[in-house]
């Protein structure tokens, strides 16, 4: 059986109801305001840490539990002298710019491809920690997603040139 609830009137004639909505819609509109904010810190605080602590050589060894294809693909990745430098490199200043809100759109095109390698290495190599490059992946699609007025001029189908 349901209850009936009496429409109780609220201060300008409002109901229960018109009241729950109202209050529901202020919600939605703060976290619209403070979502992308929380978003951008946090990425930039994943980033920034595991970025700078990756230059510094502050990152644990991998685990001796570590799958054999991960541990080699690390270990190739280390061996070439560069490339574990210039993606961390790139993690730390990127994470940088989130925090700073500085440049976000284009942080956010630098980071695409870092995120996807993460998630891949992830799901074909080392499926165990999968957790942290997914939220990372989520908060990325959500920042990108709040971001989408700027990125319409890089998906247009036919771009022109300015002329000088």
């Amino acid at each position: 059986m349901q209850a009936i609830l009496p429409k109780t009137s609220y201060p300008h004639g409002e109901t229960l109801a018109a009241t729950k909505r109202a209050c529901l819609s202020q919600v939605t509109a703060r976290l619209a305001v403070c979502g992308p904010t929380l978003a951008r810190i946090l990425l930039g605080l994943i980033f920034a840490v595991f970025g700078t602590c990756g230059l510094l050589g502050l990152l644990p060894p991998p685990p001796p539990t570590l799958p054999a294809g991960a541990l080699a693909f690390g270990t190739a990745v280390f061996k070439t002298g560069y490339l574990f430098q210039l993606i961390k490199g790139t993690e730390a200043v990127v994470g940088l710019l989130l925090l700073a809100n500085r440049f976000v759109p284009l942080a956010l095109t630098v980071l695409a491809p870092v995120v996807i390698n993460i998630i891949a290495f992830h799901v074909f190599l080392d499926p165990s920690g999968l957790a942290i490059p997914l939220l990372a992946l989520a908060l990325h699609v959500y920042l990108a997603w709040s971001y989408r007025s700027v990125y319409r001029s890089l998906l247009a189908v036919r771009a022109v040139p300015t002329v000088a």
